[in-house]
């Protein structure tokens, strides 16, 4: 039986048309496999989104703190990377651990619901994110992966950023991006 401070809590967040009411649903536990209705669930994955994440907002403000200038999600590029560095031949992605099935405690975690879909899915994330890296490799284009959870300890992450950024291309097939 969900709660009703938890309740309280998720409908905190979601507009007025999507909150329930007071009453618990009343479902077995064979039943419930997920504590959210179709609708609720359907308003948080819509609140997912692919850019301009947290994580790499972060990561953002720090390079460009560091005095490094760069575009964003160059189409053109394998990938369409997070941060893209022309003159260098250097890209960065922000990976989240999750979605993108980092084998650290939160990447590690499988949805109870549906588990199959989402493992097939991270599979699926795991294999384009190595295949994009080795597409940009061989267009000469030196590759960052830049995980969610490495991304708390500041002073850590400013010296590997400038030790990437700073170093001379290392895959250099064509030496032209």
């Amino acid at each position: 039986m969900v709660s009703s401070s938890l309740l309280t809590q998720r409908n905190a967040s979601l507009p007025a048309a999507f909150k329930t009411t007071s009453q618990p649903l009343r479902l077995s536990p064979q039943q419930r496999t997920d504590m959210f209705s179709a609708v609720q669930r359907s308003w948080i994955m819509r609140q997912v989104h692919s850019q301009h994440t947290k994580p790499e907002l972060l990561v953002r403000s720090l390079v460009h703190r560091l005095g490094y200038r760069f575009r964003l999600y160059k189409r053109d590029l394998p990938g369409a990377p997070d941060l893209v560095f022309s003159s260098r031949a250097k890209v960065i992605f922000v990976h989240g651990c999750f979605w993108h099935g980092h084998p650290c405690r939160r990447g590690a975690r499988m949805p109870k619901a549906n588990a199959d879909y989402w493992r097939q899915k991270i599979a699926r994330n795991k294999q384009r994110d190595q295949r994009h890296r080795r597409q940009l490799r061989r267009l000469g284009w030196d590759v960052l992966v830049l995980w969610e959870c490495q991304l708390r300890d500041q002073k850590k992450l400013a010296a590997r950023l400038v030790r990437f950024l700073a170093q001379p291309l290392q895959y250099s097939y064509n030496n032209k991006p």
